[in-house]
């Protein structure tokens, strides 16, 4: 079939043709943003999973909500080596410049302006120049007063124009501790005024107990979907729904193959269906079809993604994720891991925590271990050598 006409989008975000399985998800965001904007309350949400779910996805969907909404968005994907305060003050100074267009300058937009300027003066994050037309309050240093200030005096402006603000943050694992309490604290605030600002965030697993380290009431201030694999019917519907507007079926058990070999992750489903796009000389795709897309698709992953992500391990932590893959199934006991390398718990422990700050596992909870890549652990074992565990 021809290629310029291959329905399915595999990369890391891109929208897929068809977002299946993911209605209750959309509505209920559809509805928080609504009732944002009507100055009622809404609860902002954070959601959890591994990787090549659709997290970045939805907060992109999402974002075109809020946008179809009229409201004012903001969407940041949190870069570990930056101060929150850097990231955050250049995409709230848009959001004020889109507000002033809405309605000129009063004197709470003023305000904001020079709240945000103060902010940006004491954290040292650039902004354009402002010219403010009152006095800038004074910023007092600590992140968790001035992002609430700013938070309140965006929001306030926003109320006037009768809007909302819609921040959409991904990888928010990646902030350092006092930033993450920061912006917890900041959007308590903003919930307990009903003040039109939401949050919609995107994470690993860990991301609720790092929340609830930083900020005990974390947990009862943001909703934290689970974001995992499609059902089957889901799965199969990501798969079916852009082939038919090709004009193009699959044949029955060509679909359950996919669905099996895929396990309903979205990411592999546009990697498999792209594969027996490409392999099918007709309609409909075929078992046959699909099991050649299927060594493709491994081979194409295994060369691609998979290898780049090993890449980046030393010798050590390649050493630790090739013991992870040893055992079936996931999460594993980290003492089991450290047991397979003839190590001490605490001898294992650095080697495991880089691994989690490098983004290539998570801990689900304390003790366990898993790869935040789902499918990785069957390439180490494709790859990976068993007699490659060194210990340093």
């Amino acid at each position: 079939m021809r290629a310029t006409h291959n329905p399915y989008n595999p990369g890391a975000g891109v929208p897929p043709p068809e977002l299946a399985g993911r209605d209750v998800l959309i509505e209920q965001a559809r509805v928080a943003i609504a009732r944002a904007k009507a100055g009622r309350a809404a609860k902002s949400t954070i959601m959890l999973g591994l990787r090549g779910v659709g997290k970045t996805v939805l907060l992109n969907h999402f974002e075109a909500l809020a946008d179809e909404q009229g409201c004012q968005t903001a969407f940041l994907e949190i870069d570990p080596d930056k101060p929150l305060a850097h990231q955050l003050a250049p995409q709230l100074q848009h959001i004020l410049h889109r507000l002033d267009r809405l309605k000129k300058a009063g004197a709470d937009l003023q305000k904001a302006f020079a709240t945000l300027g103060a902010f940006a003066s004491v954290f040292r994050a650039t902004i354009s120049d402002v010219e403010f037309g009152i006095a800038a309050p004074s910023a007092t240093g600590d992140l968790v007063v001035d992002l609430t200030e700013l938070f309140i005096a965006i929001s306030e402006a926003a109320k006037r124009r009768d809007t909302a603000i819609v921040l959409l943050i991904d990888e928010i694992q990646y902030l350092q501790k006092g930033d993450l309490g920061a912006l917890i604290m900041a959007m308590h605030k903003i919930s307990q005024r009903q003040m039109p600002l939401l949050l919609f965030g995107g994470g690993l697993p860990q991301l609720a107990k790092l929340a609830g380290d930083a900020k005990s009431y974390a947990e009862r201030l943001f909703d934290y979907p689970p974001i995992g694999p499609l059902d089957a019917g889901g799965a199969r519907h990501a798969l079916v729904a852009p082939a038919e507007r090709e004009g193009v079926a699959y044949a029955e058990n060509a679909l359950d193959y996919v669905v099996e070999h895929t396990e309903g992750y979205p990411f592999f489903l546009q990697v498999w269906g792209s594969h027996c796009w490409d392999v099918a000389a007709k309609s409909p795709i075929t078992l046959a079809d699909a099991k050649k897309a299927g060594a493709n698709a491994v081979a194409a992953l295994d060369e691609g993604l998979f290898k780049v992500r090993l890449a980046r391990l030393t010798e050590r932590q390649r050493s630790y994720a090739r013991a992870m893959a040893a055992f079936s199934a996931e999460p594993i006991n980290s003492s089991d891991v450290a047991n397979a390398l003839g190590l001490s718990l605490s001898q294992a422990a650095p080697i495991r925590d880089e691994l989690i700050k490098k983004g290539m596992a998570y801990s689900p909870e304390r003790g366990l271990i898993g790869f935040t890549v789902p499918k990785f652990a069957d390439y180490m074992r494709r790859i990976v050598p068993t007699d490659a565990r060194k210990k340093r």
